[in-house]
């Protein structure tokens, strides 16, 4: 594991004038920074993410989010009250057992707020360890719904897959009578996103089915033949690997995307020339692009990192959710649950709110279209769906 160790600060004296702000559930870190707790000692905190591995893409894009999220929190001050902030960064490569090791290892060392998590499988195990050891963690970008209620000192600083699917939905009004066809790879992202379709729009009144490629598939022809005879309302393709390319210009050449509502999701930039000429033709939901907000946050990110993308809101929010964990917890853990609980502050991509019964956060999500071709792609909002909008269904805390 690499480790990197830097001490940043944030909040001066000036700023807690605001402190009563902090009473209510509804503001910004920067209203109030009083930085409970031992005022000589730092406020450490963990960040367990990737550097390396499959999903380092993600992580650089959530620690610059995060440090970008911290300025602003901070208003650049460097501290909490007058306790500095000090980072310890952990790459767990995506590795769940070396990200429950960092864990272990900083926890033993007296931090109480672990961040990060690029990997659902990553957060799915961390989780476990904080609600043994009764620190506070937030999980990033990964998107699993089991995050949401895991435990009562799990918390989650990115959207979850439920928020995806809903905005798939969005694009075909009363799905009442509708026909949805999902088009993925045979294996478990193939399973759960066909699974997700089906409890989000298949319960709203849609008829699901699927279409299925094995993985190794490089001939798409026949696949899209069976989409076209089944004239889906709504295609949802969830497809992931080095075939993307073939495989959308396929359902472009077979008259598949003119036929019918395509939707997939928006990944980051880099991703995009893989969809060729079919880009322009695609219904895209989406968690976040550059562009897709005009919020002080966001304005405030964009001047640290110039192009945003995918994954830099999930580290801005969760710098936002420790500043406002640290100043109003101290060093009490629990008091940061519950200062977190309910809690609604103004983020990167709008209002973000945290809901007190399972710590679902609640977020703006968005449909987008892609102009242009290859490397020149630009993306557009053509909707934007509200936190209540995408809400999932609260479920009971497991722990």
């Amino acid at each position: 594991m690499t480790v990197r160790t830097t001490r940043r600060a944030f909040l001066s004296a000036a700023t807690m004038m605001a402190a009563a702000l902090a009473a209510t559930a509804c503001g910004s870190p920067q209203d109030t920074a009083t930085g409970g707790g031992d005022s000589a000692a730092p406020v450490k905190v963990g960040l367990v993410y990737s550097q390396s591995g499959a999903l380092a893409s993600y992580g650089k894009q959530y620690i610059e989010g995060f440090k970008a999220g911290l300025d602003f929190a901070t208003k650049g001050t460097g501290k909490v009250g007058d306790r500095t902030i000090e980072l310890t960064e952990v790459d767990d490569a995506g590795d769940p057992a070396k990200a429950v090791s960092a864990a272990k290892d900083l926890i033993g060392k007296g931090t109480k707020i672990i961040a990060g998590s690029t990997a659902s499988g990553v957060a799915l195990q961390v989780a476990p360890i904080a609600a043994q050891n009764k620190v506070l963690f937030i999980s990033g970008p990964a998107a699993t719904d089991a995050v949401t209620g895991a435990n009562k000192y799990t918390f989650r600083s990115g959207r979850q897959s439920y928020q995806d699917v809903v905005t798939a939905k969005s694009f075909i009004g009363d799905p009442t009578g509708k026909k949805v066809v999902v088009f993925a790879q045979d294996g478990a992202f193939g399973d759960a996103n066909e699974a997700a379709v089906k409890a989000v729009i298949g319960s709203a009144g849609a008829t699901v089915s699927s279409v299925r490629a094995p993985a190794s598939a490089t001939e798409f022809t026949p696949f899209a033949s069976q989409i076209k005879a089944a004239k889906p309302d709504l295609l949802f393709v969830a497809w992931a690997g080095t075939t993307a390319p073939a495989m959308w210009q396929t359902l472009d050449q077979q008259g598949v995307l003119s036929s019918t509502t395509v939707v997939t999701g928006l990944d980051i930039r880099a991703s995009w020339p893989t969809f060729g000429a079919a880009g322009a033709k695609i219904s895209f939901l989406s968690h976040y692009f550059d562009g897709a907000s005009d919020t002080e946050a966001s304005k405030a990110l964009k001047a640290k990192v110039n192009t945003t993308d995918l994954f830099h809101p999930d580290g801005f929010a969760a710098a936002q959710m420790v500043v406002r964990a640290a100043q109003e917890g101290g060093d009490d853990v629990d008091k940061m649950v519950t200062a977190l609980e309910g809690w609604s502050f103004d983020g990167v991509k709008g209002k973000m709110t945290i809901r007190a019964a399972d710590h679902a956060l609640l977020q703006p999500m968005f449909q987008a279209k892609l102009t242009g071709s290859g490397t020149a792609f630009t993306a557009t909002a053509q909707k934007s769906l509200t936190g209540d909008e995408t809400a999932p269904p609260a479920v009971a805390m497991k722990g």
